[in-house]
């Protein structure tokens, strides 16, 4: 194979209407341990986000369960009034009870709480993107769905976005609005959603991967390693790096509460791939077990 390099598209307009760049950045780190209460540096916290900015993202994601309340509410600290560009995403549906806790709660009467608290931490009188944090298997979708539907009626959402589902959910919740984005955990190394993200790429829907780099995957570790020692790169961006390059509409979204990892974060747009490389990631196998 000729080392001939590839390219991708820097931006995707999301909804029609709200071009990004592709590298955003992921907002649940700049909370306490397990996501839970205020960061160990709140001061850090804020450089994170004003950085971020500086460097170019003009897509940050969020949700009111982050903290919960403290993510949205440091975005607001660190950046309102925001600047021309900054599609700010946040999301509703889960309850927190506890560190790493995360029960499910897509009622309608729970999302209107979510949406109107999110609106008045974010000091916003409309969400740009509000995405469904889960579908709730105790809760009717066409419940959770008409919600949804008659909050952007009312104006208090732009688009809506979904996470964590599957094909047929998405083609569901599209009887009700319009779906911009899927937010599913997906990597170079854990392609469970593959047929999702083919069937947002056919229907230009923003598909934004969590968790892009699974761990203790050794046989995955030491293709990224290589193609990482060719480039002069770390195996973390290499991981994102093939992301961009695998389809046009990924945009990534890697969180951290240092602003030194923000900036490696976003030095993934140096990073180039040619075909060989894009070769041996695509060969990338999940892990066994």
């Amino acid at each position: 194979m000729s080392n001939q390099t590839a390219s991708y598209q820097k931006t995707f307009t999301i909804g029609g209407d709200i071009t990004v760049n592709r590298i955003g950045y992921g907002a649940m780190r700049i909370t306490g341990k397990g996501i839970w209460g205020p960061p160990k540096d709140h001061d850090e916290s804020i450089r994170v986000l004003k950085r971020a900015v500086e460097l170019g993202v003009n897509f940050i994601d969020t949700a009111d369960s982050y903290g919960p309340n403290v993510s949205e509410e440091l975005i607001a600290e660190a950046l309102y009034p925001y600047p021309a560009g900054l599609l700010i995403g946040t999301k509703g549906g889960l309850l927190r009870t506890g560190p790493d806790q995360w029960p499910v709660d897509a009622s309608p009467a729970h999302l209107k709480e979510a949406l109107e608290g999110s609106l008045k931490r974010l000091k916003l009188e409309q969400i740009d993107l509000y995405q469904l944090h889960r579908i709730d298997p105790k809760v009717p979708a066409e419940e959770t769905f008409e919600f949804l539907k008659q909050a952007q009626q009312e104006g208090k959402i732009k688009h809506i976005g979904l996470s964590e589902v599957g094909v047929d959910d998405i083609k569901k919740a599209r009887e009700y609005f319009e779906v911009v984005s899927v937010q599913n955990m997906y990597s170079v190394d854990n392609r469970k959603w593959e047929g999702v993200l083919e069937y947002c790429a056919q229907e230009n829907i923003a598909f934004i991967p969590w968790f892009p780099l699974s761990a203790g995957n050794v046989a995955a570790e030491e293709k990224l390693q290589k193609v990482a020692a060719k480039h002069s790169a770390s195996v973390h961006q290499v991981a994102l790096s093939w992301l961009l390059y695998h389809s046009p509409n990924i945009l990534l979204i890697p969180g951290t509460s240092s602003v030194a990892h923000l900036e490696e974060n976003l030095e993934t747009a140096g990073v180039v791939l040619d075909a060989e490389d894009i070769a041996e990631l695509d060969g990338i196998s999940p892990p066994v077990g």
